[in-house]
C-alpha cells in the first residue's frame, strides 16, 4: 500500500468524523466501511480513527451539543425545559436536534480535518 498525500489522509478522517457524528443509528458504520471498500483513495486507517472517535459511548453526548446547538440556533422550544427533552416531546426538539447535529458534524469535520492535516504532516517530517 503506497503512502498517500497528506489531505487526502485529512479529507478522509474528515468524512468519517461527519458521517459518524450523523444520528443514524450506526449505518454509519456500514458505510464507511462501502467506502473505504469501494475507493483506493481512501485511507482506512483514517476512517477507522474516526468510527474510535465518535464511538457509541460518545454518541450521547454528541446528541446533546446538537440539541444545544440547534437549540441556540432555532431558539428555545416554549414550554420544554432542558429536564423535559426527549423525543415524545415532538417535531420541535427533532428539528433542532437534527440542525444542531448537521452544525455539529461539519464543525467537527472541518476540525478534525485540520488536526489530522497537521498530525500528518507533522509525524512525516519528524520521520524525515
Amino acid at each position: 500500500m503506497q503512502e498517500q498525500p497528506p489531505h487526502q489522509t485529512a479529507l478522509s478522517l474528515s468524512l468519517g468524523l461527519f458521517l459518524m457524528a450523523l444520528p443514524n443509528l450506526g449505518v454509519s458504520v456500514l458505510l464507511l466501511g462501502a467506502i473505504g471498500y469501494r475507493y483506493e483513495r481512501i485511507n482506512r486507517l483514517a476512517l477507522l480513527a474516526a468510527v474510535m472517535v465518535l464511538n457509541p459511548l460518545a454518541k450521547g453526548t454528541v446528541y446533546l451539543v446538537s440539541f444545544g446547538i440547534g437549540s441556540t440556533v432555532l431558539g428555545p422550544i416554549p414550554g420544554v425545559s432542558a429536564s423535559d427533552v426527549s423525543l415524545s416531546a415532538g417535531a420541535d426538539v427533532l428539528t433542532r436536534l437534527l440542525v444542531g447535529n448537521l452544525l455539529f458534524a461539519a464543525g467537527l469535520a472541518v476540525v478534525g480535518y485540520g488536526m489530522a492535516l497537521y498530525g500528518v504532516h507533522a509525524a512525516r517530517e519528524r520521520r524525515g
